[in-house]
């Protein structure tokens, strides 16, 4: 198992898990890690199983199901057994939140909060596949940023689910799935992605005091 390790040592932790397409070392990923790193927060990257398999033959593979990924993720907590904030992009979110809604009363004692950039709250052209069940039962607090205009839950959607009062969420304006606006729209992926990052330091500094 390889880790990529971003930030001091001693800042708090943040597991930050991929999406379904993209490893751990794509660009989002790096530029969200650094932005963390360069704050004080103790990044740590990791690929699932079956982008690690990718990263040695070279063949595109479908991602492992959920409840394989959730009990890797679930490890890797367990096996650090220190206060740690999850989260991931898009499917890493995903993942890291199930994580959090186990009711495994050694996972809440370690998850201090779970950040979601992106999060998939449907497929694509599949509103009415909602993965929200489980939100309810993540006792940790939740961050999520979110393009206003992401395909997989975009604004006008979101507001009409029975999401938890406590979720926090982040609006970035006219953002798809990664973050990136129209250029019409007058404002900038590299913004709304440090944006994200801003936010996402202030949430861990306001639950790490």
């Amino acid at each position: 198992m390889e880790f990529i390790f971003d930030g001091p040592k001693d800042g708090p932790i943040f597991l930050f898990a991929h999406g379904a397409g993209a490893d751990a070392e794509s660009e989002f990923m790096t530029n969200f890690a650094q932005g963390l790193a360069e704050k004080g927060i103790r990044v740590v990257r990791f690929n699932f199983p079956y982008m690690q398999q990718r990263k040695i033959d070279g063949r595109k593979r479908p991602p492992n199901r959920a409840p394989a990924l959730v009990e890797f993720f679930s490890t890797i907590v367990k096996d650090l057994n220190q206060p740690v904030y999850i989260g991931g992009k898009s499917m890493g979110g995903r993942i890291a939140s199930m994580v959090a809604a186990q009711g495994d009363e050694e996972l809440n004692n370690l998850i201090k909060g779970v950040i979601c950039l992106g999060y998939p709250f449907h497929p694509i052209g599949k509103p009415e596949k909602l993965r929200i069940e489980h939100l309810k039962d993540v006792t940790a607090p939740l961050f999520i940023a979110q393009g206003t205009r992401d395909k997989l839950g975009n604004q006008e959607e979101v507001a009409t689910y029975a999401l938890e009062k406590e979720v926090e969420l982040l609006w970035l304006e006219d953002g798809d799935h990664d973050f990136k606006p129209r250029i019409r729209s007058g404002f900038e992926q590299q913004s709304h992605i440090e944006s994200a990052t801003l936010n996402s330091f202030k949430f861990i500094l306001n639950l790490t005091n």
